[in-house]
């Protein structure tokens, strides 16, 4: 039938190989349709299509596939108007012979499309899905030709989508959105030029589905080639720039891809994914309220960015979204940004660190009861940030505690928590002790913070400990500029009610060091108890510790801070008990070291002053508590010094303060830590003796003696919380 249609030498000649043969014979088969579609014999039309279709483009041999697709072109130039009618024909074919191996045959048909296209326009328009994916990989034909055809076949496709009323955006988006993840530079290329197109149609929405294929886009931005990464840039601004004269836009779907993008390893895909987030910080409002906790993840690692334009972006946007108030009810979830500030409390970078503890310190600020029910979770991160290698990480820590501690409950559980890191972590104590004790002082009540940490320490278990951090406790008491009202309330422990009490709860735990409690007395101007507990030491108490202590306690004496003490010297007949303290200080001192020196120094210029004959009898009488442990029964009397008027025998407590009884608390203490330094003794001697047996053949009957008599040079020691002279 279709034989009769076409004649035999037309079909001959549409499959030479000679393409002037074959360009003839497509005229020839044009006219016929023509002459076919005047007479309305649409029938006959379609066999002659499928006679192209079956036996010449679907052809094992390249010639006939060639003439096949010039002639399906050549008939839809004959139909001219009718060819709509037949397109579900013609085109099919033609896209099919795109991903044929023959250059040519692809060549072919891009030029038999483009010719289609001319004639049908608009109706072309239901295969625009089928032809787009067809321009998309032939963008990256290995032929030159062959994309050079595509090329001109795109524009035109491009022109007849932009002036059809037909083309359905909403289902080109799959197909785009899937399209968007091709690496190819040609395919990239070809995308981001639809994008634009389409873009420019007023008609069409794409900002309304730029989520769909946003992340593509700036995929593109880390491309190899400056002009993929230059186009995308480009649309990224255009649609950017309709985002702020939109009064509609989806910020949610889109911030969760910004947020990805910031944190690419492409330094301008970061720059512009902060760019558009601080945008939609600004002009997203409360759409983007569910989505601070991610935003601020994406934000803070970009503050310490090594590339100066995003951390001044980033910063910019961290200040816009914290002055933000938002409220839970609106979405604002606490816990996901508290997550995310103790998340990046680990970041190696210090900006990071310490703008998630601002973020911690205004969400506390703001919605107190909220944080303070998530607590547990941020707690343990919070105490070991308090070991940062930054001064001002730690310093905005303890500002986090502090705020945190204004409730009772908390404050107890801030310092408990606090002497434990510090048990567990005695290079903390030693780096950050001081910072951190002085710091909560001024931040919350030096006395509360005192008091908290002496109820804590009077009961440790673990001596040693107690000890090093009595210590260090002291040290900050005596050296701190931020304790000097906490100094001069103890020095008004014998006359005021207020300092006797602060006396009385820091002798607690002060009793773990006997060189504290000396410290302590002396502070407190309790200086008769001072000499009592001087004179209680035994043997074993005046070790290298004590004696490095000392050497400390005798430097100190010569800081402003006890200028008062040396000055009462220059009343030696008034501070009689003062004099027998230092002096017995001075016996402890090997005459050789440098303290002793000093201190003889010192007491060569008190002014050699008559005493009253009852002085004389108080001083020359020996230590009237040489046997109180065992002798004075507790409420017996003491004086102290500087009481001139003080009648001996008419009271048993001075000020409130039970000194027998604190020396009885004292002595208690010292016993269990000599018992305790016996076992550790015993326990080294058993483990050196083990080790004896075991080398006894090798260095048979030698021990060399440990001798603790002498202390070191001023530079040989240096412990926790102790002023380094």
């Amino acid at each position: 039938m279709a034989d009769a249609v076409i004649p035999p030498a037309v079909l001959r000649n549409l499959s030479d190989k000679l393409y002037e043969k074959r360009k003839n014979a497509a005229l020839e088969v044009e006219g016929i349709v023509k002459s076919l579609a005047a007479t309305g014999d649409h029938e006959k039309i379609s066999i002659v299509i499928n006679l192209l279709t079956n036996e010449f483009t679907s052809s094992t041999q390249a010639n006939h596939r060639k003439g096949g697709l010039i002639g399906l072109a050549a008939a839809t130039v004959g139909l001219t108007t009718e060819a709509a009618q037949h397109l579900n024909q013609i085109v099919p074919p033609v896209l099919d012979s795109f991903v044929d191996q023959d250059n040519r045959v692809r060549y072919y048909a891009c030029e038999a499309l483009y010719n289609i296209a001319k004639v049908v326009r608009g109706d072309f328009i239901i295969f625009f899905n089928h032809i787009f994916d067809a321009l998309c990989k032939l963008s990256a034909d290995s032929d030159p030709n062959v994309q050079s055809a595509a090329h001109l076949l795109d524009r035109l496709v491009k022109d007849i989508v932009t002036e059809s009323d037909q083309f359905s955006i909403e289902e080109f988006i799959p197909l785009l959105r899937e399209r968007m993840n091709v690496l190819n530079p040609y395919v990239r290329q070809f995308l981001v030029g639809w994008i634009t197109v389409l873009d420019s149609v007023p008609d069409i929405d794409m900002l309304g589905f730029l989520p769909d294929f946003l992340d593509g886009l700036f995929n593109m931005l880390s491309d190899s080639s400056h002009e993929i990464r230059q186009q995308a840039d480009s649309a990224l601004s255009e649609f950017l720039q309709e985002i702020k004269n939109s009064p509609s836009v989806d910020y949610g779907r889109m911030a969760e891809i910004l947020v990805q993008r910031a944190a690419s390893l492409d330094e301008f895909t970061r720059l512009t994914a902060i760019t558009w987030i601080n945008e939609f910080v600004k002009l997203g409002g409360e759409q983007l309220v569910p989505y601070y906790a991610d935003i601020l993840g994406a934000i803070l690692p970009c503050i310490s960015d090594k590339e100066e334009k995003i951390r001044v972006v980033a910063r910019e946007t961290n200040e816009e979204l914290r002055a933000i108030k938002a409220d839970p009810a609106e979405g604002f979830d606490v816990a996901a940004i508290l997550s995310i500030a103790r998340r990046q409390l680990s970041s190696e970078w210090e900006a990071t660190r310490i703008e998630a503890l601002h973020w911690i310190s205004t969400l506390l600020n703001g919605h107190r009861i909220e944080v303070l029910s998530f607590l547990n979770d941020i707690f343990d991160t919070l105490l070991k940030a308090l070991s940062d290698p930054s001064d001002e990480v730690v310093l905005l820590v303890l500002e986090v505690h502090a705020c945190i501690a204004k409730d009772l409950l908390h404050f107890r559980q801030l310092v408990v928590f606090l002497v434990h890191n510090f048990r567990n972590d005695h290079s903390l104590l030693e780096k950050r002790g001081a910072l951190i004790i002085r710091r909560l002082c001024v931040l919350l009540d030096a006395e509360r913070i005192y008091r908290e940490l002496s109820t804590i320490l009077e009961g440790e278990a673990d001596l040693d400990f107690a000890s090093i951090m009595v210590q260090a406790l002291n040290l900050i008491l005596l050296t701190s500029s931020e304790l000097s009202e906490l100094r001069d309330l103890l020095k008004q422990s014998l006359v005021n009610s207020a300092g006797k009490d602060l006396f009385v709860s820091l002798y607690a735990s002060w009793c773990h060091s006997p060189m504290a409690i000396i410290s302590l007395c002396l502070l407190a101007q309790t200086y008769q108890h001072a000499s009592t507990v001087i004179q209680s030491l035994v043997e074993e108490d005046i070790n290298v510790k004590f004696l490095v202590q000392l050497d400390k306690l005798i430097r100190l004496l010569e800081t402003p801070i006890f200028a008062y003490l040396r000055l009462q010297l220059l009343e030696p007949g008034r501070y009689t008990w003062l004099l027998k303290a230092l002096n017995g200080l001075l016996m402890l001192l090997p005459q050789q070291s440098a303290a002793f020196k000093m201190l003889r120094t010192r007491l060569k210029t008190v002014p050699s002053y008559s005493f009253s004959g009852d002085q004389v009898k108080r001083t020359s009488s020996g230590n009237p508590y040489s046997q109180i442990l065992h002798d004075i029964p507790c409420g017996s009397q003491i004086s102290e010094d500087g009481d001139v008027n003080q009648d001996v025998g008419t009271s048993n407590l001075h000020n409130g303060i039970n000194f027998t009884s604190r020396l009885h608390q004292f002595a208690q203490m010292q016993r269990q830590h000599r018992m305790h330094a016996k076992v550790q003794a015993q326990s080294r001697n058993s483990s050196a003796s083990s080790s004896k047996d075991v080398q006894r053949s090798e260095e048979p009957g030698h021990q060399l003696p440990l001798d603790n008599s002498e202390p070191p040079s001023r530079s040989s020691r240096k412990g926790p919380g102790q002023l380094q002279l």
